[in-house]
Order: C-alpha cells, then sequence, then structure tokens
C-alpha cells in the first residue's frame, strides 16, 4: 500500500493532522512540543482511495538531545520508505531555519512534496501563507487540522500524486494475531520489539517512559506472522501525575484489550514486583494469552540452579493462573530472543485452538466418572455431556444435572484435567457449569 510521512519541524500539528486523516485519536496531541517520538502508522481513506499514513517526531537539527537525535533518524526512515512527503508548517511563525533545513533534505530525496501551512483558521491568515512559496516547494495548500478546513483539496492532491498501489495489505487479514509487549517502564520492551523486527523500529534510550504510544508493526519473519504492539510502560497510579504519561498508559491498557497474546516483561534484578502483578491481573482479567519475558539476565548473578529457583519463585506469585512459559533474555545481547518468538506461537496457537466435542467428551467424561462433584446435602451432581463454546479464548461448558452445587475447587480440577490432556499453556481456561 502507498505510504504518505507526515514530516515538521516540533510542534506544527502533525499528529493532530494524522489523527484527522485515519478518523480516530491514535496518536497522542499536546500542546507542548516532541510528544511524537516513535514512526506510527495508520490507514486513510479518501475517495476510494486507501494509503497508509505515517506520523513522525518533530524534526530539529541542532540539537544533542539524547531523543532529538533518535528522533531524527526515525524521521529519515520515514522519508526513505515513504512514497510521498506531506511537509506540514505553521502560518503565525513564518518560515524558521528549521523549515529551510527540512526543505532541503526533501529536495534531496527527490520524492513527490506537498507544502501544506496548518493553523490558518480564519481567512484572514491566509496572507500569512504565501511566504512559504519561497522553499521552492511548489504550490502550497492551507489547513486547519484541528477543525478540519482545508483537508479536503489537500487529500486530493496527495491522490493526484500517489502512484499505484502494489497490492492487497497483509495486515488487512482479520485472523492475524496481536500480539503486546507490556510491562513497567524501562523493562526492554522497545528493546525487544527492534531485537525481533532486526531494525531500529522504536526509539531506544536509558530513560524511563521513552515510548509514548502503542506502536504496532506487521512481522513476518521466520515463519511467523501476527502484528506486534511496543506499549508504553505502565506505572503505579499514584506516581502518574503528567497528562501525557496518563493517556499513553491509557493506550497500553487498550493495546491489552486488544490483543490475543500480551507479552510481560519484568526486570531480573528487581523481581516481580507489585506494579508487574497488576499489569499480570489486567492481562488475567481480559482473558488474554501471556508470556513472560524476565529481560536483563545478563546482570542478575547466578550459579547452577538460579533460573530453576527463580522460576519456581515466579510462578508461587503468578498462582492460580501459573501455566505460562518464562523465558530469561538479555534483550541487549540477543540471548534466547528467538526463545521468546516461538513461545509467542505457541501460545498463540493454543489461544485460538478449537477441540472437537467428540474428543472432549471422550477424554474427560472417563476422569469425571472416576471423580465425581463431591455430593451437596445429599444430592449427586452428573456431569454428563461437554462442548467447547465459540469465544474468542478458551471456555467450556460442562451440562449437568445440578449446576448450584459445583464449587470453584471442583471447577480448578477440571481446568487442570483440561490443561493436562490438551495444551492450553499460556491461556486462560474458563469453566462454566451449565443445566443439562
Amino acid at each position: 500500500m502507498a505510504l504518505v510521512s507526515i514530516v515538521g519541524r516540533p510542534n506544527v500539528g502533525k499528529s493532530t493532522l494524522f489523527n484527522r486523516l485515519v478518523g480516530m485519536r491514535k496518536a497522542i496531541v499536546d500542546d507542548i512540543a516532541g510528544v511524537t517520538r516513535d514512526r506510527h502508522y495508520g490507514r486513510c481513506e479518501w475517495c476510494g482511495r486507501e494509503f497508509s499514513v505515517v506520523d513522525t517526531g518533530g524534526y530539529t537539527t541542532n540539537s544533542d538531545d539524547v531523543f532529538e537525535a533518535a528522533i531524527r533518524r526515525q524521521v529519515q526512515i520515514a522519508i526513505d520508505e515513504s512514497d510521498v512527503i506531506l511537509f506540514m508548517v505553521e502560518a503565525a511563525t513564518g518560515i524558521t531555519d528549521y523549515d529551510s533545513d527540512i526543505a532541503d533534505i526533501l529536495r534531496r530525496s527527490k520524492k513527490p512534496v506537498v507544502l501544506c501551512v496548518n493553523k490558518v483558521d480564519t481567512g484572514a491568515k491566509i496572507f500569512d501563507t504565501y511566504q512559504f512559496y519561497g522553499l521552492g516547494l511548489g504550490e502550497l495548500f492551507s489547513i486547519s487540522a484541528a477543525n478540519g478546513s482545508g483537508t479536503g483539496e489537500l487529500l486530493d492532491e496527495i491522490c493526484r500524486v500517489l502512484p499505484e498501489d502494489a497490492g492487497p495489505d497483509p495486515q488487512d487479514r482479520p485472523d492475524l494475531p496481536h500480539i503486546a509487549i507490556v510491562g513497567k517502564p524501562n523493562v526492554g520492551k522497545s528493546s525487544l520489539t527492534n531485537a525481533l523486527l532486526g531494525e531500529e523500529r522504536n526509539i531506544v534510550t536509558p530513560v524511563a517512559g521513552t515510548t509514548r504510544d502503542s506502536i504496532s508493526t506487521y512481522f513476518n519473519k521466520f515463519g511467523h506472522e501476527f502484528m506486534l504492539v511496543d506499549t508504553a510502560g505502565m506505572r503505579r497510579k499514584s506516581k502518574v501525575s503528567e497528562d501525557l504519561e496518563f493517556y499513553s498508559v491509557l493506550r497500553s491498557i487498550r493495546a491489552i484489550e486488544n490483543a490475543d497474546v500480551c507479552v510481560l516483561m519484568i526486570d531480573a534484578t528487581q523481581g516481580m514486583e507489585s506494579q508487574d502483578m497488576n499489569v499480570f491481573n489486567l492481562i488475567q482479567r481480559n482473558r488474554k494469552g501471556c508470556v513472560v519475558v524476565v529481560n536483563k539476565w545478563d546482570l542478575f548473578e547466578k550459579d547452577s540452579n538460579t533460573m530453576k529457583e527463580y522460576t519456581e519463585a515466579l510462578k508461587s506469585r503468578l498462582a492460580p493462573f501459573d501455566d505460562v512459559p518464562v523465558i530469561f533474555t538479555s534483550v541487549t545481547k540477543k540471548q534466547r530472543v528467538l526463545d521468546v518468538l516461538d513461545a509467542i506461537a505457541r501460545v498463540s496457537e493454543n489461544y485460538s485452538r478449537k477441540i472437537p466435542t467428540a474428543r472432549l467428551n471422550e477424554a474427560l467424561l472417563p476422569i469425571i466418572e472416576e471423580t465425581p462433584p463431591p455430593a451437596w446435602k445429599g444430592k449427586y451432581v452428573r456431569i454428563k455431556y461437554i462442548t467447547q463454546l465459540p469465544t474468542r479464548f478458551p471456555s467450556f461448558a460442562f451440562f449437568c444435572n445440578l449446576p448450584q452445587y459445583v464449587k470453584d475447587p471442583y471447577k480448578r480440577f477440571l481446568e487442570n484435567r483440561l490443561r493436562e490432556q490438551f495444551d492450553f499453556t499460556g491461556c486462560p481456561v474458563q469453566i462454566f457449569i451449565r443445566k443439562k
């Protein structure tokens, strides 16, 4: 699918226009400069034509700040891979040094450039736009990304210069699993995403809270295919004071709700802390598959049984949902990164597994007959039939004569027998007792 990149200096309204083009509040927008850091992809449709849009961070040229240097690299990647570049400037400030530097870069790229002057909210401000002809980028389009005026003409021009689509987008498949990488700040989520993709997809720095948005990327390597979602770190609610972080956490929670499998990353040197348990409980409440990745294992002092003891201590905290794969990695040294990929694929397969009714009854009814539910007030419960329900996650209905007398301990017994007979590692299993 054809790709359009939105570039410009900080705080000219790139994310606001991106949200308007994709038709949803996908990117975080704030009055302060430098909110967007990573490349953020979305999809726009106009007059029957569909294309991808990428939002980038504000481009600066004379700063040595660790974030701004990384943002410059991300913007350059976006320019290199795009078919059309949408260059945004601001009417009120006129041509700045940053605008001139970006215009020079775009001229050298030899790609179609559409010049867009933002924040033209009233007719009087149109007179401020004519100076931008001095950038030498041809015709300009005056818009207001906040209220949408002028965006129709802008989209007409984009569609005119876009090349023909190469073919269907692989991301259109509804059966494509979504994998969310979640955890506290600074545990290595973006580093793991970059290691799996084999490229610098997301900005990585030693500063906690580097990632602000939930960034989705199509993954198709080593025989695995899914959407990989890198999320912002989730801190305890009492620790969140800035609006930006509040919205980042909301988007991380939404990523968990929309995912099929969540990769919970924890810091090996800190262990499973209370906030890690909060994130795990959120995954469990939303009935998502889970893989636990213990990162920074190279920094942990070890002996011959350390990994086994660490796993046992970790699973004791996760109980009763302790049937989850635990992978020990050092992402910076590329240790066991492919093991994470294999665990994701296994849990994703288990999450979508459908078991035929005949096989379910054949495997479980003899076990239930041998160990029936305890009698209650002299009444005996007889389970006669089992079937899997058509839900997104594994859930099963057990039909019996007296469902009200089947208590939670026996439901856990049924779940454990299900896990023994069929592979549901990493997946929540829900048991329903129904009247036959």
